[in-house]
This record gives structure tokens, sequence and C-alpha cells, in this order.
């Protein structure tokens, strides 16, 4: 992010749905000095909460996040919810988590490199070698952390390590081909964003597109989604789909399909950093 520290804030609020709530609130943050740059609002009939989140900007000094959410306390306690104020001039620290496929990495990379990611990438970390040199390349840290059977707990014991040396806000498994234990999903709950092909669960295991050929499909799609300890099944931030047909290789396929995978991910990615997603349970509600 570029903008000046104190100035810039992001606002979400999920509470009781009741009458008032953005009266409240907006009050609240213009008796800060704070002017509303952007405002969306979602009363949830199914669950009865009203979900709300507001960009503002400070007219006055800049202001400490801190002292501001001091200030907005007493206010905003009182709808008897959950909230949170974001300084948007600090990046959000996304470690990212990679195997032997690097199209989410390579694109994660560039976009953060070009500033099309507020986030910022202190440490790679893989189980293999391969993109040591990309790592480099780009001037992050690279970390091999092998994992076999025998040794998981080790692997996860040194994750774990640098989740907290590198300050990590957030785990991004970009095609990273192992499982974390339900311990380390429970500790990071709606901290891991995964991504995967959306042919599951028909098409699992190895060589998911050449299934899916033999199969005919007519669609492919990737899905990104908050890791849980039920694999591959935790809370949905975005998807995107694509048609096929008969013409495509598994090879091809398997082409276009990392495309929607890198593209579903960046986006997933981007809305969680920007405090876009609102984690209810198993499902989402995304302000994009």
């Amino acid at each position: 992010m570029t903008s000046e520290p104190g100035r810039t804030f992001v606002l979400t609020l999920s509470c009781p749905d009741r009458r008032g709530i953005v009266h409240a609130v907006t009050g609240a943050l213009l008796e800060q000095d704070l002017s509303i740059t952007d405002s969306q609002q979602f009363a949830d009939p199914s669950t009865g909460e009203f979900h709300l989140r507001i960009e503002a900007a400070r007219e006055g000094d800049a202001v400490d996040v801190a002292v501001l959410r001091d200030a907005l306390a007493p206010v905003v306690d009182e709808l008897d919810g959950q909230w949170q104020v974001h300084d948007r001039s600090v990046p959000h620290r996304v470690l990212v988590l990679v195997s032997r496929m690097g199209h989410c990495l390579n694109d994660l990379l560039f976009r953060t490199r070009t500033g099309q990611l507020p986030v910022t990438i202190p440490a790679i970390v893989s189980n293999h070698e391969d993109f040591r040199d990309l790592a480099e390349w780009h001037g992050i840290p690279f970390h091999h952390v092998p994992v076999t059977a025998g040794t998981k707990p080790q692997a996860e014991a040194r994750l774990r390590e640098l989740v907290a040396e590198h300050a990590v806000d957030t785990i991004a498994l970009a095609r990273y081909m192992q499982v974390l234990s339900a311990d380390l999903c429970a500790d990071h709950s709606g901290r891991i964003i995964n991504i995967h092909h959306s042919l599951l669960p028909s098409f699992k295991g190895a060589r998911p597109y050449t299934q899916a050929h033999d199969r005919g499909v007519k669609v492919i799609g990737a899905t990104a989604h908050y890791v849980t300890a039920d694999l591959d099944e935790g809370p949905i931030i975005e998807q995107d789909f694509r048609r096929v047909d008969h013409r495509l290789t598994p090879e091809q396929l398997a082409q276009q399909g990392q495309e929607l995978e890198a593209a579903a991910f960046s986006r997933a990615i981007r809305w969680h950093a920007e405090h876009r997603v609102v984690l209810r349970g198993g499902r989402t509600i995304v302000f994009n």
C-alpha cells in the first residue's frame, strides 16, 4: 500500500441486526475526522446478523490505529458484535507454501511485485528445492522444509517458527501438496487459504485432468477456500470456471485449469488482505 500511515482505514463489523447500526458507526467515524469513502453492508436473514465494511479517510492529523480503536470502542462495543479496524497503509504479510507446481506462486509474485496485491511476501516455504532460484530472483528468503511421514511433526514445528519469525498474517498454499495437521489448521483458523481445481470430488488423486478428459467434462474450474481439518472442504472465498469441449487434450485442460487456479487464488488473497471476507461458520460473505 502506498497511503500514508494513519490516513486510511477499514472497519469491519458483524453483529445482531437491529435499527441504527450504520448511523451509530458512521457517526463515531465522523467524530474522529474520518470521511466514508466506501461502504458495503449485508443483513443476513438466515442468521439475523448484520455485516458491515467501511473504508474511511482521515481528514485531520494522522492517527495511530490503536488510538482510533480505543476511540471507537465505546460506540461499536455497544452493538454486541465482532469488529476490527485496520490501517490500510500496512501491507498484509503472506507466507507462501508451494511444492512443484509454480503457476500460483508465479502469479502471486508478479502481482505483489507490480503492486496489484496489497501484500508483502516475507518468505517462501517448500518441501522441494524447485523454486529456490525464483524466490532469490525476487529477493525473498526461501526455506526448504522437507516433509515425510516420519518428519511431518518436525516440519510443522519449523513452519510455526517461520510464521512467528516473519510475523505472518496469512498462510497461502500455492499448490502445496501436503496435508496440514488438524492442530495447525485449528491454530490458524481463517488464516490459511488453499487453491485447487473444482473437479472435486469426482476426480480425486493423480492426473485429475486426464480423468476429466476421459469423462468428457464440459466445465472446469478452481476453488479458493479457507483451510480446515476437512480436506478441501473449508469455507469458499472465490471460484472461477470455464467451458471446455472435446477438442482439448488433457494437457490443454490442465493448462486452462492452472490459469483459473492462479486467477481465483489471487482474488481470494486480495479480498482477504483487504478485509473483505467475513467468515461465519462454514460459509463466507465477501464484499468485493
